[in-house]
């Protein structure tokens, strides 16, 4: 029998409930589910970009991981490295985690201007931002200044979402759109340099893995309990267990967008 598929609906939900769900580590989904990774290997390309940067500022640094990834494995580090975070939690898990590679992390929130000076950064970088602030992305970097990051795209696990919520608007469905993003990206005077999409497999092995997928990512199901989605979570434990994984897709983009020396 698959792992975990002994186990009671109750006792999967509890341990599912019950998992911190600070910082972007997802160490804890591991033989529970799976997600196909673009092939870009976004945060080593990171740290190549952080070699050659003498300022860099990680945007919604979330917990700090990805920055602290490419750090460690960078050839040099800036001579300025700096992050954002909104939400408190992270704030003090990035702040811990980035200190000791003298980092400074700044609490700001993501729809806030950023707290810098204009052009402060050759380089600014983000791994799945909320929403990318394309004027003040364009700001803060120098001119020749690169934003390189990683986009979640749209529909990304749309199945999961919509298992929960029905049907969504077609509206909806085009939020997050790499055209959008470099329509975007171009109306604040940057010059967009590289974007590639792809739609990745996601596996969902237990309910346990999409009761916490849904606590941590809490814009997937804005409204999510294991209250309020009780019947709908026990009819999708029974799927699993008689079907096997609950299968979604992914959807993300590299996007390079440079600042031009004159505007």
């Amino acid at each position: 029998m698959p792992l975990n598929q002994s186990r009671s609906f109750e006792d999967l939900v509890a341990e599912g409930a019950a998992v911190p769900t600070d910082g972007w580590d997802f160490s804890w989904f591991e033989g529970r589910a799976t997600e196909q990774r673009p092939s870009w290997g976004y945060a080593t390309s990171l740290a190549g970009r952080l070699s050659g940067a003498t300022a860099a500022l990680d945007v919604q640094t979330g917990g700090g991981e990805v920055l602290d990834f490419a750090l460690g494995r960078a050839a040099k580090a800036p001579a300025l490295t700096a992050a954002t975070e909104g939400w408190p939690p992270n704030v003090a898990k990035a702040a811990a985690l980035l200190r000791p590679r003298g980092t400074v992390v700044v609490a700001a929130p993501e729809d806030a201007a950023l707290p810098f000076a204009d052009g402060s950064f050759d380089l600014v970088a983000s791994r799945h931002p909320v929403t990318p602030h394309w004027a003040e992305i364009a700001r803060v970097l120098e001119p020749g200044g690169t934003y390189f990051a990683q986009h979640v795209g749209p529909r990304s696990v749309f199945e999961l979402v919509e298992y929960f919520l029905g049907p969504l608007p077609a509206e909806q469905s085009a939020v997050r759109d790499p055209g959008r993003e470099r329509a975007g990206a171009e109306a604040a005077g940057l010059e967009v340099v590289t974007l590639r999409a792809e739609r990745l497999r996601i596996e969902f092995h237990d309910i346990a893995a999409v009761v916490h997928f849904l606590r941590k990512v809490i814009w997937m199901v804005p409204d999510f309990t294991v209250e309020a989605y009780e019947a709908r979570l026990r009819a999708l434990h029974d799927r699993i267990v008689t079907e096997g994984p609950f299968v979604a897709h992914s959807t993300r983009h590299l996007f390079e967008a440079r600042r031009p020396h004159h505007r």
